[in-house]
């Protein structure tokens, strides 16, 4: 049954890849028209990147523009000496950078890396922001992926490529594996990518991952996706304020996870919230969501609205599209 669900998915996605799947006028003109005001040294201020003493990024350090990709490269290079870092134009490249502990990585408008992945491994406290990330060659790793670290924000971004490629052709938009701790990815517009966000490698990682993997995503736009939005192993989740358009599988909670999903929305996709593809199953508590035409066959846990360590606010399904579509993405005035 779950192979023919994921072929009529996949001829769905097929058929809206071929149909140019790139945003309308009236998107792209509403997207231009939202615009908020931040500041380089903002931290982390929602979900679990604002816990376990938060996450301040390169705040107290210097601050230096890059607009190349070796200017780039030196300075967010992994030593732990505080940076902040921004990213001015469109820097090109065809490799993976990895990015050391006490950073922020902030891009003015319009910043973009193209072809140049994001390695944040066995590093603390890291913020991304404002950054587009296109055309990451499964090679060169994920748009951003996240090993074996702890207190990373990733906020107002927008990751994409394309389905035009084999869904091995490009890896991850955002991984989050090898027990890496209290992450928030928020603001974040994913989209035209066969394989969205990963938390947690692999079914055999058990021993490595199972206590760990605190992740929370919200009011994130997720479209034209083929699955993992997010694929959560092992790990405790929570998703809310989210918009999710035009996908095969969505939320797939695996290998004894936990999620809590609370006010998202949820249109033309197949299974929007579900335990696929491992043999242990995830759970999910599932609270205020819109599931369009598909239904949530996650088996139910144990998490509640109070269960995580933060405080949140959430705007209830009705709100979610008009909130999310137009703010997500790389839309800061920095």
């Amino acid at each position: 049954m779950k192979l023919s669900v994921f072929s009529t998915g996949l001829a769905l996605l097929l058929q809206l890849a071929a149909a140019v799947p790139t945003p309308t006028s009236d998107e792209l003109v509403e997207r231009a028209n939202v615009v908020k005001r931040a500041t380089i040294t903002d931290a982390a201020d929602s979900g679990y990147a604002s816990t376990n003493g938060g996450t301040t990024g390169g705040n107290g350090g210097s601050t230096t523009t890059v607009s190349t990709l070796a200017q780039f490269t030196a300075a967010v290079t992994d030593d732990t000496t505080a940076r902040i870092i921004i990213v001015s134009g469109t820097i090109t490249g065809a490799q993976q950078v990895r990015v050391g502990s006490n950073k922020s990585l902030i891009g003015l408008p319009g910043a973009k890396l193209v072809g140049i992945g994001l390695f944040v491994w066995k590093q603390t406290n890291v913020i991304i922001r404002n950054i587009i990330s296109q055309d990451v060659l499964a090679a060169n790793g994920d748009g951003i992926g996240i090993q074996k670290s702890t207190n990373v924000w990733v906020d107002h971004c927008e990751l994409y490529s394309d389905l035009t490629h084999d869904k091995d052709y490009y890896d991850g938009l955002i991984d989050i594996t090898h027990a890496s701790e209290w992450v928030t990815i928020s603001n974040c517009y994913l989209h035209d990518h066969w394989k969205a966000s990963l938390v947690g490698h692999s079914d055999n990682n058990a021993a490595e991952d199972t206590g760990h993997l605190h992740v929370t995503y919200h009011n994130n736009y997720w479209n034209n996706i083929g699955s993992r939005t997010p694929s959560l192993r092992y790990g405790t989740g929570h998703v809310y304020n989210s918009y999710f358009a035009n996908m095969n599988t969505g939320i797939d909670t695996r290998d004894g996870a936990e999620i809590l999903v609370q006010s998202n929305v949820f249109s033309n996709c197949t299974e929007p919230l579900a335990a696929l593809y491992s043999d242990a199953t995830g759970y999910a508590n599932a609270i205020d969501n819109d599931f369009g035409d598909g239904t949530n066959t996650a088996p139910v846990g144990n998490m509640t609205a109070t269960s995580v360590p933060y405080t949140y606010t959430l705007l209830g399904y009705a709100n979610v599209k008009a909130a999310v579509v137009g703010t997500s993405g790389a839309t800061l005035s920095i």
